[in-house]
């Protein structure tokens, strides 16, 4: 079962459903480097996961990666983007001008419009039912899937792996010093479990036939139905919106130019 908040209208969604809807809205942001199309996607996320359910603190507590990254990637373009208009400021290689400015915005502000979605579509997603779905409607090879699946389902077991070995570790007194040798030691013992834990599910899969060239069946099958098609369209309308605002407006900025 998914662990997290209730979504209301997004649990509804068929996984594989959601991971088109993210590509749907995220790809074309990619063409621009405005800000206005930025702004207007984002704030049109935002009302739509408040909507669905999404707090302040759930936000921050799963986007805090792309919360991070935003500000970092518009300080760089601030210092270093394409100098044009006025200059406010100027050390060796960094120059602050109009251009510049504009530019920091738009970056930061479209880390944020393309990242969060990814993030809050994917947030009570089952494994599970991803892969029945990427299986059953995206028809993917059942043999990819699966391994897939099993790869995500040993994620999981690093931290409790790790954690093990620091408290065995410590217990014979050899974990309290030395951090930068300590973590790589660990680090290969872990690397060297997880071969042998990946090698021997793989072994186990293909003796009970996961590998095999046939038709499987599913125990559970993964349907798509009215929702799914409104989430779809929903991202495709913020998408043309937010473009179409900034064409209009004189804003839009390709980025192959």
């Amino acid at each position: 079962m998914s662990a997290g908040p209730s979504l209301r209208f997004v649990d509804r969604v068929n996984p594989v459903t959601r991971l088109a809807a993210a590509i749907l809205l995220t790809t074309p942001l990619l063409l621009s480097v405005d800000w206005l199309s930025a702004a207007l996607a984002l704030a049109v996320q935002l009302v739509l996961f408040a909507a669905a359910g999404v707090r302040p603190g759930t936000l921050a507590a799963r986007c805090w990666p792309i919360l991070v990254a935003a500000p970092i990637a518009g300080t760089s373009m601030l210092l270093y983007g394409s100098p044009s208009g006025t200059e406010y400021w100027s050390f060796w290689l960094a120059r602050v001008t109009d251009g510049s400015i504009e530019l920091a915005i738009a970056v930061a502000v479209r880390v944020l419009a393309i990242g969060l979605p990814a993030v809050l579509l994917f947030m009570n997603v089952d494994p599970t039912e991803l892969a029945d779905g990427l299986s059953q409607i995206a028809r993917l090879p059942s043999r990819f899937v699966l391994g897939a699946l099993a790869g995500a389902r040993l994620v999981g077991l690093f931290v409790e792996d790790w954690r093990a070995m620091t408290l065995s570790r410590r217990a014979r007194g050899i974990g309290d010093h030395r951090a930068v040798r300590r973590f790589a030691t660990m680090a290969f013992a872990l690397l060297v479990l997880a071969i042998r834990r990946g090698s021997k599910l793989a072994t186990a899969m293909e003796a009970r036939g996961f590998g095999a060239d046939v038709d499987r069946t599913w125990a559970r099958v993964s349907r798509v139905g009215w929702v799914d098609a409104a989430m779809l369209a929903t991202a495709a309308a913020i998408a043309v919106a937010a473009l179409g605002a900034a064409m209009w407006a004189g804003t839009f900025h390709p980025v192959w130019s």
